[in-house]
């Protein structure tokens, strides 16, 4: 039996008209058009400009080409797909901005390396000192004693420049976060397709870790991988325990969380579904988080805990 019918019909009749519509470019072709130092140009003074639309004649000024005929060829090649012509003159659509935003980040033609670099901190594991250290467009924090890896996530060229080592670990907190924020949310950080999230035990020991959270882009495939406790930094509860603490977890390094880059504080319920405890403790109040295989918060508990004679923590209610 071929073809869809039912409520899916719709969605893939939708799927298959965004694929295949007629006005798409071919990949070699759109890359082809702006493979040229002049219509990079364009795009440049489009970008520069303090308004927009920007009329021909400013246009080309601030691209500096004397022939009128021959920017307007470049300028035409550019037109429809990265550039829009409306009666008060030329805009970006939203492949153009994307071309000079990824030359701005310096993903298509820098290739900087930083470190290794002393980062604040110390190791979830052994309390050893971290260190960090940019390559590959990868900024990675790793234990200088151990070696336990605190975090491997890309970080565009871009980010580097007009920063300190400790603005750019700030920086580099806050994409992490919000990179696990779409994730869990669905959403592909890099494509904007759906993304799909799983509960898996580390048998290659990737992470250093018993059990770990898997994101995967069905569109492209792209991945990440972390403690589950990462998935509750934005937790409202949970910030809401940190404040009351005096802590500001929306600044806080998430590698300075154990419960963000161990397991040690969590306890695998059920696999079967899955059902995983997280507890963080802050000062005398442990904060039990039990969480399902889709992240999902299932319970949440506030508890008093007391340090026992052997220096384990036991909880009571």
């Amino acid at each position: 039996m071929s073809g869809t019918t039912g409520p899916n019909a719709d969605l893939d009749a939708e799927e298959s008209t965004i694929r295949d519509c007629e006005d798409c470019v071919a990949p070699a072709e759109a890359f082809s058009v702006i493979a040229n130092e002049t219509r990079l140009s364009i795009l440049e003074a489009l970008w520069k400009a303090s308004d927009r639309p920007v009329n021909f004649s400013e246009l080309r000024r601030e691209v500096g080409m004397r022939d009128s005929a021959q920017f307007n060829y470049h300028l035409k090649q550019l037109t429809d797909h990265f550039v829009v012509q409306t009666d008060d003159g030329y805009d970006f659509r939203q492949a153009g901005k994307k071309v000079v935003r990824a030359i701005l980040a310096g993903s298509f033609n820098e290739h900087p390396e930083m470190g290794p670099f002393d980062v604040e901190g110390t190791c979830a594991t052994c309390d050893g000192g971290l260190q960090a250290y940019y390559s590959d467009e990868m900024l990675v924090i790793e234990c200088k004693e151990c070696e336990k890896n605190h975090g491997c996530y890309p970080f565009p060229p871009g980010g580097l420049n007009d920063r300190t080592r400790e603005e750019i670990m700030d920086a580099f907190n806050q994409r992490v976060r919000h990179l696990h924020c779409l994730a869990a949310d669905g959403v592909c950080p890099e494509c904007n397709g759906r993304m799909s999230t799983t509960i898996t035990r580390d048998d290659e020991d990737f992470l250093g870790l018993e059990v770990r959270v898997d994101h995967e882009c069905e569109q492209c495939h792209h991945q990440l991988y972390s403690a589950v406790g990462l998935s509750l930094l934005d937790q409202s509860d949970v910030v809401t325990f940190h404040r009351e603490h005096g802590v500001d977890l929306c600044t806080t390094p998430y590698w300075d969380l154990a419960w963000c880059v161990s397991d040690e504080q969590t306890t695998i319920l059920s696999e079967d579904p899955w059902q995983i405890l997280v507890e963080i403790p802050l000062d005398d109040e442990v904060l039990s988080v039990t969480l399902d295989g889709d992240l999902t918060v299932l319970e949440l508990e506030r508890s008093c805990r007391s340090a026992s004679s052997d220096g384990t923590q036991a909880v009571s209610d």
